[in-house]
């Protein structure tokens, strides 16, 4: 299977990248193809004629994209769009991440693939409108919403955690958002089943079970031996441009008829601390 993956040097596309054998695979960063372009982007998908495309290049800087709106629907919907229409033209089938940002967070439980999206803030809209058009583009597309998303090797919440425990004593993390992390190795495994199932239609992938940011980062502290002490807060003791979801659990029932289950969350932490450590020695 001819596969290419755009946003390759990203902290998804590295793990696919990594994870991915027995397909012949091309990766490319933005060096190599800007999806903004739709000349980039048509000259790329016909010199490389993928069965599979698959969409990880995005804006995901969520308190940048309220500053920078433009640029955040040029990257995550007009981008979206460039490649979904080549991908159309040529043939090819499409993935595309997208979010749990695309909800409004106000329900009490996990939200399933067809329930209304409401989007919170210009990030969570610029994912909103690209899955819409990319359904009309092309119909047959697998639109796949994560969240949480981490993993080693680039900016991702447990980094950020271990990097302030490492010089604190104590760290106050909110208490009031319900999630689900997502481990990059685990993403990009349903990523390659959903691919090679010939997969269609709107998916949700997380790590199974649900936690709040305190949570995580308690459990990333107590997995890491740090003494830090994590104490909990909420939203309103620190104010971000973007407004979050408070409940932006994603149900993995979509991922039933594909025969693919996710580890919990708690399980993928104990093995990102693992990888995070040996990738650390490598260093040195």
């Amino acid at each position: 299977m001819q596969v290419t993956i755009f946003g390759a040097t990203g902290l998804l596309g590295k793990t696919l990248m990594h994870e991915w054998h027995a397909d012949h695979v091309i990766g490319l960063g933005s060096r190599d193809a800007d999806i903004r372009s739709n000349h980039d982007v048509q000259r790329t998908i016909a010199q490389h004629r993928p069965e599979w495309v698959v969409l990880a290049a995005a804006y995901t800087d969520v308190d940048g994209c309220e500053t920078n709106r433009e640029l955040a629907f040029a990257v995550n919907c007009q981008g979206a769009c460039n490649v979904a229409q080549a991908a159309a033209e040529s043939g090819s089938k499409l993935l595309f991440l997208s979010t749990d940002y695309v909800f409004d967070g106000c329900k009490q439980s996990p939200y399933e693939i067809d329930d209304p999206i409401a989007p919170q803030s210009v990030y969570g809209h610029s994912k909103a409108e690209a899955e819409a058009k990319i359904r009309a583009i092309l119909p047959a597309a697998c639109i796949l919403r994560t969240s949480w998303v981490f993993g080693v090797g680039g900016r991702c919440f447990p980094d950020t955690i271990l990097k302030l425990a490492a010089t604190r004593k104590e760290l106050d993390v909110v208490n009031d958002q319900q999630g689900c992390p997502t481990y990059t190795i685990d993403l990009a495994r349903v990523i390659i089943q959903l691919c090679r199932c010939g997969a269609t239609g709107t998916v949700h992938a997380t790590n199974s079970g649900e936690c709040t940011w305190f949570d995580f980062a308690s459990d990333i502290v107590r997995g890491a031996e740090l003494t830090t002490q994590v104490h909990p807060t909420s939203s309103d003791k620190f104010i971000r441009p973007a407004k979050r979801p408070a409940y932006s659990v994603l149900s993995s029932a979509s991922l039933r008829p594909y025969a693919i289950t996710v580890p919990s969350w708690q399980d993928a932490l104990r093995r990102y601390l693992e990888e995070r450590k040996i990738s650390s020695s490598q260093l040195f």
